[in-house]
C-alpha cells in the first residue's frame, strides 16, 4: 500500500510540475507573440528605452542607433565597439520611437549611461 501511495505522490507532483511550466511558459509565449504581432500590424510605439548611439564628424552628429535590453549589454557593446571603430559611441537612455524592435527616430535623449 505504502508503494502505492508513493507513486501517486509522484504522479500528482509531476502533474504539478507540468502545470507550473506550462502557465509559465505560457505567459512568456504570449509576450512573444504580441511582440511579433505587433511587428506585423506596423505598429509605432513611444517609450523610455536603452540605445547604443553611434556619433560620427566633427562636430559629431548621431549617426545610427540600435535598441539594447539592458545597461550591462549596452556598456558591453559600447566597449567592444570603441575598440574597434574611431566613432564615439554612448549608451543612454532615450525616448524614442519604436517599431518592430527597432528604434525609428530618438525624440529626446534622458540620461546618459556610464
Amino acid at each position: 500500500m505504502s508503494k502505492i501511495k508513493y507513486v501517486i505522490i509522484l504522479l500528482i507532483c509531476y502533474g504539478l510540475y507540468k502545470g507550473y511550466v506550462a502557465f509559465t511558459e505560457f505567459e512568456i509565449g504570449v509576450s512573444d507573440r504580441v511582440a511579433k504581432l505587433e511587428e506585423a500590424a506596423d505598429i509605432e510605439k513611444q517609450g523610455e528605452v536603452i540605445a547604443l548611439m553611434m556619433y560620427l564628424g566633427d562636430p559629431p552628429e548621431l549617426n545610427e542607433h540600435l535598441l539594447v535590453k539592458n545597461e550591462s549589454k549596452c556598456l558591453d557593446m559600447k566597449q567592444i565597439a570603441e575598440e574597434t571603430s574611431f566613432a564615439y559611441y554612448e549608451c543612454a537612455v532615450v525616448d524614442a520611437n519604436i517599431r518592430g524592435g527597432k528604434i525609428i527616430s530618438i525624440n529626446e535623449e534622458l540620461k546618459v549611461l556610464e
